[in-house]
């Protein structure tokens, strides 16, 4: 974003709430930042300046406003599209990479050197990426310090602290108090039977009803349950069973309620919340980009909140498209039911019981070595899950972000049982590419289809998208969406493709 300091000032003194999670604004004479819609006298000019995000006032020396909240604010990946190795590098961070690593690994699982990643993160955040790490730390324990009531020793664990002693030093010499004199002046929210319940920020506005039926049509037996206003799950983190349930509330943002064990795993559970339902889109700024095509704009203005919902486990999701291969949505859930009865780890968690959720989906360290296909599917298929499964328990990382957009790909396609299709549709949705498109995809096809109804090829398809970049993925899912029958249980003709690609996996 273009940080003119008179846009900016203008934002501030109109409280303009298009600006919030975009911008940051600090104040020289009292050390605090604030977000656009802080409800505090707006500062005089001179002493103000500004940042594009927290962690960038962080590190110049502010400190969180305790009025507004910057930790409340929607969390925007603005700068998608200026530079995807920034964004692929804040998934990963925000999937814990930098708790146990440095910059120089994260730089490595990118293909960039140490000091180009440090000069994109300083160009496009104003912070290096273990300000970001650190400040996403620092937030999220703020958050909880406010919302719940965990003892502070509980919150020093579940935000990612390496030791109490070191979570008590952070917040005296970030706040000039301790931890527990901000919990002292906020009520928390009602708390969750041995869970804790986080406020989840987005930029409105937000098709909760498009998201609902997206996983409705995939759920698992046993391991989801989607109601209207409620999507509940068990989960797996770091060898931790437990459950997520998530709702919508009447505020801008989405209410997790999470039910863990381990507090260590809560970074790890609520990213993985923000990805499924793609809380870091900005509607606004995609649907101004899509909607410069004519056959998209009328698609973006009836759905203007869409987004692309993402994937709890990259593993899980690949199986799920071979599992649907050559079958209806309905078989495929079928398979998978029975595969999660016979592979996956039983839950035992009374939230989960209450929700009729009785097991995790299984790791792939479970498959490998069983004969997958007396469940009910060809050889061919039963062998490719089992070799799936040893790959990945080979490489736990193929599913995290690669240098780009096309490496991912090819490694993706490397895995037994996966095509073009189910590449682009695992990037899409599990590496988070903006840009990810499946372009054989004959619900895209037949969406795109003239007035006489003839439909474009692949080639075609794929020299249109070319001005949808960078949110190609976003374009498939207004396609996708205005299709009718892509909601309906199909079949994959056989001819389309001679890859294992599934069209509704």
């Amino acid at each position: 974003m273009d940080m003119d300091f008179e846009a900016c000032r203008r934002a501030f003194q109109t409280r303009d709430a298009r600006f919030d999670g975009r911008i940051f604004g600090a104040v020289k004479t009292t050390g605090i930042y604030c977000r656009p819609i802080c409800p505090a006298r707006t500062p005089k000019p001179q002493n103000m300046t500004f940042y594009p995000t927290a962690a960038a006032a962080q590190e110049a020396g502010y400190r969180p406003c305790l009025r507004c909240r910057p930790e409340a604010s929607p969390d925007l990946g603005a700068w998608r599209g200026t530079s995807n190795t920034v964004s692929r590098a804040l998934a990963l961070i925000e999937g814990g990479a930098m708790d146990n690593g440095d910059v120089d690994t994260l730089a490595g699982r990118l293909g960039v050197g140490e000091r180009q990643l440090r000069r994109l993160f300083r160009q496009h955040l104003g912070a290096s990426p273990v300000s970001v790490a650190q400040t996403r730390r620092v937030l999220l324990a703020k958050q909880l310090i406010q919302e719940t009531r965990l003892p502070m020793s509980e919150v020093a664990l579940a935000s990612g602290f390496g030791s109490v002693r070191r979570f008590n030093e952070t917040f005296q010499q970030l706040f000039g108090r301790p931890p527990g004199e901000l919990r002292r002046s906020h009520k928390a929210e009602t708390p969750a039977a041995d869970g804790i319940i986080v406020r989840l920020p987005y930029k409105p506005p937000y098709d909760w009803d498009a998201i609902v039926r997206f996983l409705t049509d995939r759920a698992i037996p046993g391991v989801e349950r989607v109601e209207a206003r409620r999507y509940a799950r068990t989960l797996q983190v770091d060898g931790a069973c437990g459950v997520v349930i998530v709702t919508p509330r009447n505020d801008g943002a989405l209410q997790a309620e999470i039910h863990f064990s381990k507090l260590q795993a809560l970074p790890a559970v609520i990213a993985r919340v923000r990805r499924v339902f793609d809380l870091s889109a900005d509607p606004t700024l995609i649907g101004a980009h899509l909607s410069q095509d004519p056959a998209l704009a009328p698609l973006v203005a009836a759905r203007p909140g869409l987004r692309a919902p993402g994937a709890w486990d990259g593993f899980e999701l690949a199986v799920r498209a071979i599992l649907g291969q050559q079958i209806t949505v309905g078989a495929a859930r079928g398979l998978a039911a029975k595969l999660v009865e016979k592979y996956g780890e039983p839950v035992e968690d009374p939230a989960a019981a209450a929700l009729g959720l009785t097991r995790v989906f299984p790791t792939p360290e479970r498959l490998i070595g069983e004969d997958i296909a007396a469940l009910g599917m060809p050889r061919a298929r039963g062998a490719a899950l089992e070799g799936l499964a040893r790959t990945v328990a080979a490489d736990p990382a193929i599913f995290t972000p690669r240098a780009d957009l096309d490496s991912a790909i090819a490694a993706l396609k490397a895995l037994p049982g996966v095509g073009e299709w189910t590449a682009q549709y695992i990037a899409l949705r599990e590496l988070r590419e903006p840009d990810a498109f499946p372009q054989a995809d004959i619900g895209l096809m037949r969406a795109m289809a003239d007035e006489a109804g003839v439909r474009p090829t692949a080639d075609q398809l794929l020299a249109r998208s070319e001005g949808w970049k960078p949110w190609r993925a976003y374009a498939a899912q207004h396609l996708w969406a205005a299709d009718p029958a892509f909601a309906q249980p199909q079949k994959t003709l056989a001819k389309r493709t001679k890859t294992h690609d599934r069209q509704a996996a």
